[in-house]
């Protein structure tokens, strides 16, 4: 059967990316590799896709989301790169441009990387149509693992969506149908309305939809959070092993210091771990790119080059009077959304009504 595998990034992340699909095409050469990327490059960067380890390159501005530019303002970074993932996959399964033949699309987070091939992902999509990867496969022994990771997965979400793998048709297309219109609207890191960005929704996947498999490997989507249940192995010939199976892909999830400490705190003396970490430092900083702003995002702030804040897009997104008068959000000045949110900085500031 024939696969897409894709990612959804900003240039950020660009580095993680490469890694990621460095990989791929490693294990995976037959595969269609495609990157998804909501954000415009910086002045002066050079970035050429042909020169970049996949096939192809989708912008989010060009999935055709009506009001993208209202869209796009509601979201922060990480709302915005989950939330164009459900429109893309729907793309993938109804439009053959998108598809490109595929039977099948595999999801991967940009901050993940493939260590052997994912074949039983394609064997569980033979009968399956959609298969999801839950974050934890067996209960936590110790209460710090309770509170750290079960109880975390009460709130963010059963299954992790750094993966999913749909038949593009069947079962698997009705669910990037329904999940592109779920994040449309409500693809929000707002924990105290039952959201957060893409995950919540599809704890309801498997009573939903038919022909869903749970991929219960171990060694799928390894992640600081259920290392404490998955002792890692690099044997003498060079395999890595994770919970005494092979490992497929390591999810290396909040590289840096938030990471490290929680890898730290469950992985204890098992030393392989900090070497596959150690590794994935060296090729991050081998893909660096280069001439790329630190914390670069081109939708992160207004016109004027203030940052956009968080409360900003929270009302804009809660007020449907906001977004008539204000089609185009990002715009500083006179008569602008940022100067009616902030007339302390204007000197004429609109008003509502």
């Amino acid at each position: 059967m024939k696969v897409l595998c894709w990612t959804s990034f900003t240039f950020s992340y660009l580095d993680r990316a490469r890694v990621l699909f460095e990989s791929l095409r490693r294990h995976h050469p037959e595969w269609i590799l495609t990157a998804l990327i909501s954000d415009e490059p910086p002045p002066g960067f050079q970035f050429d896709p042909a020169t970049e380890p996949f096939d192809n390159l989708v912008w989010a501005h060009d999935l055709g989301l009506p009001g993208y530019t209202s869209f796009l303002f509601k979201h922060d970074v990480v709302e915005m790169c989950t939330a164009v993932k459900g429109p893309f996959l729907h793309r993938v399964c109804s439009d053959p441009a998108y598809r490109g033949g595929a039977d099948i699309a595999v999801y991967l987070d940009p901050d993940t990387a493939v260590f052997s091939r994912l074949d039983p992902v394609v064997e569980k999509l033979r009968t399956a149509d959609i298969v999801l990867t839950p974050h934890l496969a067996a209960p936590e022994a110790e209460q710090a693992g309770v509170k750290d990771n079960e109880m975390s997965a009460l709130r963010t979400g059963i299954y992790n969506l750094g993966f999913v793998a749909i038949r593009t048709s069947g079962e698997g297309a009705r669910f990037a149908a329904w999940w592109a219109l779920r994040l449309e609207e409500f693809c929000y890191d707002e924990m105290q309305l039952g959201l957060f960005t893409d995950q919540r929704w599809c704890d309801q996947v498997p009573v939903l939809f038919d022909q869903v498999a749970i991929l219960r490997d171990p060694g799928f989507n390894v992640a600081s959070w259920n290392i404490s249940r998955r002792p890692v192995e690099i044997r003498h010939d060079g395999t890595i092993t994770a919970g005494g199976a092979p490992l497929r892909f390591w999810h290396f999830t909040k590289l840096g210091v938030v990471g490290e400490a929680m890898t730290r705190r469950y992985a204890r003396d098992n030393f392989q771990v900090y070497e596959i970490w150690n590794w994935y430092r060296r090729r991050i900083e081998d893909c660096e790119a280069i001439g790329l702003p630190p914390g670069w995002w081109a939708h992160g702030a207004y016109a004027d080059g203030t940052p956009i804040p968080r409360a900003d897009r929270r009302a804009y997104r809660d007020s449907a009077e906001l977004q008539a008068r204000f089609p185009e959000p990002f715009a500083s000045g006179e008569g602008s959304l940022q100067a009616y949110l902030h007339p302390e900085t204007a000197d004429a500031p609109p008003e509502l009504g």
